[in-house]
Parts: structure tokens; C-alpha cells; sequence
């Protein structure tokens, strides 16, 4: 499997590693990845080999051209990694359809389209291949490394992710106030994290004094604070992704993006997760990945093109404690 996919991508994919591994038990299998990602692989999941790749580096290149030429190759996001596949000896590539401009689909033996149905783009990503859908994920299935070199909270707490790349997936910093005080008053540590560059919504709320991690744990320390939390509460990014993965309650707020799309799915269906959204007119762009889809309603723009922002907003601090609530009561 060849990507340079970003963190949330990276591990909605991994429907098609489970399915490649239930397909060809004992095939060799590497995913050639952005170098940052490569270390939440450690663990080997599926017995998967990850190959860090940076197409700015041609040591990187170099490293990739030199392995023994795939059977197969796949490549679940921008067709351009097509191009590196056949490069590498693929005998047989395969991608989806509607990649646009054209030519980056020339190399393609095989082209698969969308569905045409509504569905989970994690579920959508399985087809590629042949074959029943993967067992849904199991935390068992994605093991990690230990993790150490930070100071983990002590006693239980909850991790409330307050960045968020585009300004328009950032929760308003009253509603976190709010959510805050009704977490303390219901006995619980709320514990804050943001992401590298995201340090302006933490600071906002620095005057609560509260445990906090600005953007500089490694994503292994990351997964490891997510994974020792009793849940997590987040906008639409990496980290409710990777909370999934670590099988920790999640309450994921969706503004421009699509609760449907990139939801759980059927694959991730046994992990304890709730998608919030408010439906707003303005969630209506029908791309995926450049590919456009009828049914999909997403929203890919950035300010000032939305000079009205209410998708986020209009998801209520009251709306994500009973979310969380029903969540930890449904916990085994």
C-alpha cells in the first residue's frame, strides 16, 4: 500500500490491512507511508511492515525503488503514488477512479470506483479488493510500543483535544468552559491536549489550570495518554482516530466534515464512539479525495470563504456531556 495520507487517513485505511491480511495470510505486507506515521506501526499490526517515505528525499525514493518488486500495489488516496508503484516493478496496481488531473491514473491495471451508496470512506477503502468485508477492529489488533519520556496524569481523567488544523473544526472557547465546568462538577480530571501549532486554543483556557500538553508528545506518548484516558472528547481529526484505535470512549464533533464519511463505519463499529453534528445548508461541496459523489455533503472551505461559521458552534456543551455520559454508562 502506497500513501501520504495525514493521521485520521492513515488509520481509516487500515479496513484494507485487516482484509489484505484475512485475504493472503502469509503474503508480506508494507505500507509505504509519511515518515512521522511510521512510528504508530511498531507494533506490527496484521503483521504489517511500514516503510517510511518522504517524495521530497530522494535517499527516501531510492529506498523504496530498491525492495523486492510487489505483486500488488495499492493505493487508496491521490493516484499520483500510482506512478511510484509501477516505478517499484508493481506487477498489478490498483486505485480508485476519478482521480483528477487524468494522468495520474495512466499507470492504473485496475480502477475501482466509489460507492454509489452512502457509506463509511474506511469501509469504501476495503473494496479495493476482493472479498467479505474485514472483521470489524479489535484494540487487540493494533498493538503499541511502550511509551515513555512524559508525565502521565495520575488518577482518572479525560482528554479534551481543543486544536483542530482549520479554524473552522475549533470549538468555540466557551463551549469548552462549559464542558469543562460540568465535567469537574461531575467528579471527572479533564486533561488538555492540542496539536503541534494549535498552542493558541490551549491558551485560551490556561487560566483554568489545568493539566495540559501543548502539541509535544510523540504520537506513541499520544496514543499512550489517549489509551490510559476514561475518554475523549474532539473535533473531527487524528486524534479521535487514534483514540479509536486505542479503544478509549470517543466523542467526536463533526462541523464542516461528514459524520458519515468518516464515522465508524462497519469496521470500526465495536469501538465506543459518537459522532456529534448540527445539520447546516452549508455542508454541501460532494468531493472526496477530488473524486465528486452525489450523496457526499462535506465542507472543505477555509475562511474567509466561510465568513459565517455555525457548524461548530451549534453543537452544545449540554449535547457533548450526554453523548459522553451514555458512552462511559455503555462501557464494558
Amino acid at each position: 500500500m502506497i500513501h501520504q495520507l495525514l493521521l485520521g487517513d492513515t488509520i481509516m485505511v487500515a479496513s484494507l490491512l485487516a482484509k489484505l491480511r484475512a485475504r493472503y495470510p502469509d503474503a508480506r505486507i508494507a505500507v509505504i507511508l509519511p515518515a512521522a506515521l511510521a512510528p504508530l506501526f511498531a507494533g506490527r499490526p496484521w503483521g504489517v511492515e511500514a516503510v517510511p517515505f518522504d517524495p521530497r528525499r530522494v535517499d527516501s525514493l531510492m529506498t523504496v525503488l530498491r525492495r523486492p518488486p510487489p505483486d500488488l500495489a495499492l493505493v487508496p488516496g491521490d493516484n499520483r503514488y500510482g506512478w511510484l508503484a509501477l516505478a517499484a516493478g508493481a506487477r498489478w496496481i490498483v486505485g480508485f477512479d476519478g482521480d483528477r488531473p487524468p494522468y495520474k491514473s495512466w499507470c492504473f491495471d485496475e480502477l475501482r470506483p466509489y460507492s454509489n451508496a452512502p457509506a463509511a470512506w474506511t469501509d469504501m477503502v476495503a473494496t479495493l479488493i476482493d472479498g467479505p468485508p474485514p472483521t470489524p477492529y479489535r484494540s487487540v489488533d493494533w498493538p503499541s510500543p511502550p511509551a515513555s519520556g512524559y508525565p502521565r496524569p495520575e488518577g482518572d481523567y479525560v482528554v479534551l483535544h481543543v486544536g483542530a488544523r482549520s479554524p473552522l473544526k475549533l470549538w468555540p472557547e466557551a463551549s469548552w468552559r462549559a464542558l469543562i465546568s460540568a465535567l469537574q462538577a461531575a467528579g471527572e480530571q479533564p486533561v488538555l491536549t492540542c496539536g503541534p501549532g494549535e498552542n493558541a486554543a490551549l491558551e485560551a483556557l490556561a487560566d483554568l489550570r489545568l493539566r495540559a500538553y501543548p502539541g509535544t508528545l510523540t504520537l506513541i506518548q499520544l496514543r499512550d495518554l489517549l489509551a490510559g484516558a476514561r475518554a475523549v472528547i474532539c473535533p473531527d481529526n487524528g486524534v479521535g482516530h487514534l483514540a479509536r484505535v486505542a479503544g478509549t470512549p470517543t466523542v467526536c464533533l463533526f462541523g464542516p466534515g461528514s459524520a458519515l464519511l468518516f464515522g465508524a463505519g462497519g469496521f470500526w463499529s465495536r469501538m465506543p464512539f459518537a459522532a456529534l453534528s448540527v445539520d447546516v445548508p452549508c455542508r454541501d461541496q460532494p468531493n472526496l479525495f477530488k473524486r465528486v459523489l452525489p450523496w457526499v455533503r462535506t465542507c472543505e472551505r477555509f475562511p474567509p470563504a466561510c465568513p459565517r461559521h455555525v457548524c461548530m458552534p451549534g453543537i452544545t456543551p449540554a449535547d457533548v456531556f450526554a453523548a459522553l455520559t451514555e458512552l462511559l454508562e455503555e462501557k464494558p
